[in-house]
């Protein structure tokens, strides 16, 4: 067999392996019961199915530049999705479309009750920098 050949069955394999990631992400997306499932089911299956689908087109393809602008779509999609999935995680948590009765460890009420304790009693914030003078700092 010649490059060629092989080059294709394996781009053929992960182009099918990528599309059936995608259709699982988009399964998972209309079948889990709360917004936390849904998020995990259309982040995680859905960025791996993006990249098997990436490198199977990368070997279809086999021109450089082809190939780069794909290594620039995975790398913009692999930084982006994380950010987004927490984004609207913690959105979701905040307006209450959470079902908490299905959360594990819920480490962000103990963190917004601390917060909530620290504003009240006037307390300065443990992360923020401590406000001192130039004189104060000779």
């Amino acid at each position: 067999m010649s490059w060629d050949t092989v080059a294709d069955v394996v781009a053929s394999i992960c182009l099918i392996g990528g599309a059936l990631l995608a259709f699982a992400a988009g399964v998972g997306v209309l079948r889990f019961p709360d917004l936390l499932s849904r998020m995990h089911a259309g982040t995680k299956p859905q960025v791996l199915g993006l990249i098997l689908v990436l490198i199977g087109l990368s070997l279809r393809l086999r021109s450089g530049g082809a190939v780069w602008a794909l290594v620039l779509v995975a790398l913009f999609q692999m930084l982006t999705a994380p950010v987004a999935a927490h984004l609207v995680g913690r959105a979701g948590y905040r307006t209450g479309k959470v079902r908490r009765d299905l959360l594990v460890v819920d480490e962000l009420t103990d963190a917004q009750a601390r917060a909530a304790t620290r504003d009240d009693a006037d307390l300065p914030r443990n992360d923020a920098p401590e406000e001192t003078t130039d004189a104060e700092r000779r």
